[in-house]
């Protein structure tokens, strides 16, 4: 059965589109559970960050439009227009794409570690909402694993850098000194904790952090020695920042042009920095048009991404050669799951005949044989019934001189001339 990736991404889509298309955390297991119903869906997982939305679905045979045709009519978007930014990786390349999300390969910041965890977070909405089985199981954790084997065994991680990472640097650029600065946090998530690290290392001046749940912001302020406020209470603290990072889940603004234009009105224009990371957007678009204000996107950042990155290339191209050789494993795996799984017909058989045995070893001993003579007729009869089938085959395969009949025998048995430990 045919295996998509659909969507689209920060490099295929632009902000205003991305967020047309990003999914609520809250909504996700009913949108999951209606995507596994439609026509020819058998399993489907659905990632949606802030600078990626896709499916990944396992279709049957002539069913590969269906996830198109769902994800265009779930959208507040002209669907030509829509069609104009999606992309689709069909089975082997919809693996690598998977792989290489996973590991930081296809992110804006070149080997950023958060992917991974949004990833994760995927697979575990879609394990609660049912639509996921053996094979989309398997693939997730083959991706895990890899992305593993990629962060130990190349230099793709080194000198981690974030989103968050590189909106504090691009502070740091407009600020030469962070430590005479006013940093204000809309947002509790792990973004925002990578950012209040990054600014904590800067000695930043006063930290705020702004969060729906009160708790949640004093939990990080207290981690970095900030200050916590709710949401509620922006207006009244908006005019003490003098860099502004946004990243919360909300689906309308946070921060409108009349607040940030009073807030600007009230520092008697000194300038405000404002990085705004999510999507859907946090901040207004025409916030930008105030006077005294510097308003930043997520996009925006793609421009102010540090060159160190470029020394992670010769990384990513070890990491790509990695992904090649699991994607054919992957590859190996799903056909032989096509031709046919010989192994859970070879276990009924076997537990067939344990069953068979261990009944008249029962009978044995409600007849008076005693345990030892019931245990020995048990292992004497169950080696025989087990190894029947197969020593008849070979025998008749050295008769044949059928090699490689032999070869794979001795492979599938593990066949050695000493002695072997048994595990219980």
């Amino acid at each position: 059965m045919p295996l998509l990736a659909l969507g689209l991404n920060h490099q295929t889509a632009p902000l205003p589109v991305r967020e047309k298309v990003a999914f609520a955390p809250e909504a996700m297991p009913t949108v999951l559970s209606d995507l596994a119903q439609q026509r020819g869906v058998n399993e489907a997982l659905i990632l949606s960050t802030c600078n990626r939305t896709e499916l990944y679905v396992e279709v049957e045979a002539g069913a590969e439009a269906v996830p198109r045709d769902w994800l265009l009519g779930q959208q507040d978007l002209d669907a030509n227009r829509l069609g104009e930014f999606l992309y689709r990786h069909d089975d082997d390349a919809a693996v690598r794409h998977l792989f290489r999300v996973a590991t930081g390969l296809d992110s804006m910041v070149l080997g950023e570690p958060q992917i991974l965890g949004q990833v994760k977070d995927a697979y575990q909405i879609a394990r609660g909402a049912g639509t996921l089985h053996a094979p989309m199981e398997r693939l997730l954790q083959q991706t895990f694993a890899v992305a593993k084997r990629v962060r130990t065994e190349t230099r793709i991680g080194a000198n981690p850098v974030s989103v968050a990472f590189t909106a504090v640097r691009l502070a740091e650029r407009l600020f030469a000194d962070l430590g005479q600065a006013c940093v204000l946090l809309i947002g509790a998530g792990e973004t925002m904790e990578l950012a209040a690290r990054h600014l904590a290392e800067s000695h930043v001046r006063r930290l705020i952090v702004a969060n729906r749940t009160l708790e949640n912001a004093q939990a990080l302020a207290r981690r970095f020695s900030g200050y916590a406020i709710a949401l509620a209470d922006l207006p009244r603290h908006l005019a003490e920042a003098d860099i502004v990072i946004s990243s919360t889940a909300a689906r309308e603004p946070v921060l409108t042009r009349a607040l940030v234009a009073d807030a600007i009105a009230a520092r008697r224009r000194r300038p405000m920095f404002l990085v705004d990371l999510a999507v859907p957007r946090d901040i207004e678009a025409d916030v930008a048009q105030i006077e005294d204000v510097y308003l930043y996107t997520i996009d925006d950042l793609r421009q102010a991404v540090d060159a160190s990155l470029r020394s992670r290339q010769e990384a990513a191209l070890e990491a790509d050669a990695l992904i090649d050789l699991q994607v054919a494993h992957y590859a190996a795996w799903r056909r032989a799951l096509a031709t046919g799984n010989p192994l859970p017909q070879l276990r009924r058989s076997a537990e067939g005949q344990r069953d068979a045995v261990l009944a008249r070893a029962r009978a044995l001993l409600a007849h008076g044989r005693t345990p030892e003579q019931a245990l020995e007729y048990l292992a004497h009869a169950l080696t025989n019934k087990l190894m029947h089938a197969p020593s008849a085959n070979l025998r008749d395969a050295a008769l044949r001189g059928d090699a490689e009949l032999l070869r794979a025998a001795q492979r599938l048995f593990d066949a050695t001339d000493g002695d072997a430990d048994v595990d219980a």
